[in-house]
């Protein structure tokens, strides 16, 4: 026979009850938030983290070519692949370097390296239909690419650093034609290269104007990456100085040094072996 709950008891079972669904209710509120369901506090990081950086876009490269001889067809093929390449790699490193280094990064980090990149391609090209046939120019204006963000204007990126204007570096004792720089004396080190102009045959005449004009613009490159690299102290990961200041000088160098050898076998000897001074190294 059961007997009546006092009133008071009643109460007290009534608020216990309560009690009790309340803890239940948040468990299953919480599992709920454990199971992957979304909550609203969440939204602006998920729409921070959805959001695009953008997308990079390089002007066609080979649309702007003349006729290529057949003998140049397979090189300039695998360089119209190459700059494909390296607007992926491009695309990939700016999906992967969202929120790094400061208002500057993409430019200095990203776009000027593909810029260097490019030209170098991009002159290849050149190079190797003029063997044979018309060398194009004017191919290097397109070179630079641009960020499609926010409004940014681009060109397609089918034909497949620029840099802001760096002030003249410190490299007072750095030989004419990409000797040893003595760069910044900051705590981020020093970009030195081999000299290039001591390692010339005897320059014709007709062609040393050309020859000094790329051996000054070596000089400038070392001056340009030592500022980038005083620049950019702190950012990137390990791999920074590498991918985006001394690969992209490397590139300079090669297609620079190109030229200065094209332009005494003109009318000389063609110098051979040069590429070996293009790579240069961090000297902290």
């Amino acid at each position: 026979m059961s007997r009546a709950l006092p009133k008071y008891n009643k109460r007290r079972v009534a608020i216990i009850g309560g009690a009790a669904a309340v803890v239940l209710s948040g468990a299953v509120i919480a599992g709920s938030a454990l199971a992957g369901t979304p909550a609203k506090s969440n939204g602006a990081t998920d729409a921070r983290t959805l959001a695009s950086p953008g997308t990079i876009t390089c002007p066609d490269v080979k649309s702007q070519l003349p006729a290529i001889p057949a003998s140049a067809q397979a090189e300039v093929d695998r360089n119209l692949t190459l700059l494909q390449t390296q607007i992926q790699e491009a695309n990939t490193r700016l999906r992967n370097t969202v929120g790094q280094g400061g208002p500057n990064f993409v430019q200095n980090a990203i776009l000027g390296p593909l810029k260097d990149k490019r030209v170098s391609t991009i002159d290849r090209i050149a190079l190797s239909i003029g063997r044979k046939g018309t060398k194009p120019t004017g191919l290097d204006a397109l070179a630079p690419c641009a960020l499609n963000a926010g409004g940014a204007a681009g060109a397609n990126a089918g034909g497949g650093k620029a840099s802001a204007p760096a002030a003249p570096g410190t490299g007072a004792n750095q030989q004419s034609g990409g000797g040893t720089a003595a760069g910044s004396s900051s705590a981020a080190g020093t970009i030195t290269c081999p000299d290039v102009a001591s390692r010339l045959p005897a320059v014709p005449a007709s062609a040393k104007a050309e020859v000094d004009r790329n051996l000054a613009l070596l000089q400038t490159q070392i001056q340009e990456a030592n500022t980038r690299l005083a620049n950019t102290v702190g950012q990137g990961g390990p791999n920074f100085v590498n991918n985006a200041i001394l690969g992209p000088l490397k590139d300079k160098r090669v297609s620079t040094i190109d030229r200065i050898a094209l332009s005494i076998g003109r009318k000389g000897t063609k110098p051979t072996g040069l590429d070996a001074l293009a790579a240069c190294t961090l000297t902290k």
